[in-house]
């Protein structure tokens, strides 16, 4: 792994200059945090500090009160945490600067450190130090990207599984496997001859093992699309006919007056959205067009645009108006989930507390947009409707895939391990099996960061915000 890789502007993740950089949002909050990490940071930072001996003489994990100062001018009343190598965040000295919140006043305390001899941090450098410092694997330093782009406390608790290092540990628990089996094999190329047998005799030892690092492997796999449906959310688009009431759905489903409602045909001209949270799943909710024939130029605009939000959604609420005849509501029904037969539709009977649907309406949901009534069994077929598109929801207690660069890495590794088995039952030799265990092994050794080159850790950390 070199040292030093270059960044923009000649700047450079790898080296161990002093850095620091807003932890939080500059806004109009009681606190704002100014993060500082690297050799030097404690002593560079009592330089503009009202109290520099204390500061330098701080024990780890304690904080001291004072000043942040410029050519002798308080800047701002701050609390400095101080934390010394290696028992901090980056493995290095570091510091944690409470000040006051709002605009001005993180943004002051920032620029009297890099007035004094900090640089500013690039994006990602704190967890990159950290990972290059052996204080976190790369599943911890995504996991925690994870938790601060979570949309619901499902995908938070998700994230926070994979910064306990749970998913770490499965990836080198069944690494290990591997590994075993390929040093089996490796050895018995190395002393064949030695001991009079063919490196032919047992081509895959240890198969046992391999076989079960491929069941580990693909039940990761399998992981991946409820993992991104909990982080990522979906995309819920409600349609139907004008009139049915999708608008009044929308607005009770988001719990606000978000759409304008209106008795008259065509009012939704363009979609709107929100987001809301069902079961620890993200959803965003989309509220379209009325879908129907129309020589008006605006709403026929309005109408493409609901079909092609259809294309992309991952579920369709199709809402229907309980009040009109049920023919026309069932043959609405048959014509619309034929058109998006590819597509998970839920049909929505609106309007129930008018007219409840008949009993030969199966599989409808029955709920009244005005008065609230059928809302949770709602709230439990969306859920489920979702859930089964990303197959089994995930177990809090087991590890799980959290980015497209581990799900890629897993399928790597699969694919070595299956063409490791492969050649073992066609009789191929040992020499021939190996490399394909050796490439499922280097493939776990990428998630974790074991096996890694300088560009592919810029482009994930660069990624990160630039306080983290």
């Amino acid at each position: 792994m070199p040292d030093r890789f270059s960044g923009q502007n000649e700047i450079y993740y790898g080296d161990d200059s002093p850095i620091a950089a807003c932890a939080t949002a500059l806004a109009e909050t009681a606190l704002s945090l100014i993060r500082a990490s690297g050799g030097g940071s404690i002593e560079l930072l009592a330089d503009c500090f009202s109290r520099p001996a204390a500061l330098r003489e701080a024990a780890a994990n304690t904080i001291v009160y004072g000043w942040i100062e410029d050519d002798g001018k308080p800047v701002d009343e701050v609390l400095v945490s101080v934390y010394r190598a290696p028992k901090s965040f980056t493995g290095e000295d570091g510091i944690d600067i409470s000040c006051h919140g709002g605009l001005a006043a993180g943004r002051a305390v920032l620029q009297t450190l890099l007035n004094h001899g900090f640089r500013q941090a690039l994006n990602g450098e704190f967890s990159f130090r950290s990972f290059m410092n052996g204080k976190i694997d790369l599943t911890r330093a995504e996991a925690v990207m994870e938790i601060v782009s979570a949309k619901s406390d499902a995908g938070r608790g998700r994230a926070v599984t994979r910064l306990s290092g749970v998913l770490e540990r499965e990836i080198r628990q069944i690494n290990m496997l591997l590994l075993d089996s390929l040093t089996e094999i490796e050895l018995l190329l190395d002393y064949s001859e030695l001991d009079g047998v063919s490196a032919g005799d047992e081509t895959l030892p240890g198969r046992g093992k391999v076989e079960e690092a491929l069941a580990r492997l693909r039940a990761l796999e399998q992981s991946y699309r409820a993992e991104k449906l909990y982080h990522d959310g979906a995309l819920v688009v409600i349609a139907g006919k004008p009139n049915a009431g999708k608008s009044s759905l929308f607005n009770l489903l988001l719990r606000e007056e978000r759409a304008i409602i209106s008795e008259i045909p065509g009012t939704t001209r363009d979609w709107i959205e929100g987001w809301i949270s069902v079961e620890g799943i993200p959803i965003r909710l989309a509220d379209t067009a009325g879908l129907r024939e129309s020589a008006d130029l605006v709403e026929k605009l309005g109408i493409e645009k609901s079909f092609n939000l259809l294309e992309g959604a991952d579920l369709i609420i199709l809402t229907l108006d309980g009040i009109i005849d049920e023919k026309t509501l069932f043959r609405e029904d048959a014509d619309f989930s034929a058109r998006w037969s590819k597509k998970p539709v839920l049909t929505v009977w609106n309007k129930s507390d008018i007219k409840p649907p008949p009993e030969n309406a199966a599989g409808f949901c029955a709920v009244s947009a005005k008065t609230g009534a059928g809302l949770n069994i709602l709230y439990k077929k969306i859920a489920g409707a979702l859930a089964k598109t990303a197959g089994k929801a995930p177990d809090l207690s087991g590890a799980g895939l959290g980015s497209g660069r581990q799900k890629a890495l897993i399928d790597a590794a699969i694919s070595g391990v299956e063409s490791a088995l492969a050649r073992h039952d066609e009789g191929l030799p040992a020499d021939l099996v190996a490399p394909a265990l050796r490439e499922a092994v280097d493939s776990l050794g990428e998630i974790t960061g074991e096996v890694s080159n300088a560009d592919i850790l810029e482009a994930m950390f660069s990624r990160f915000c630039v306080g983290k």
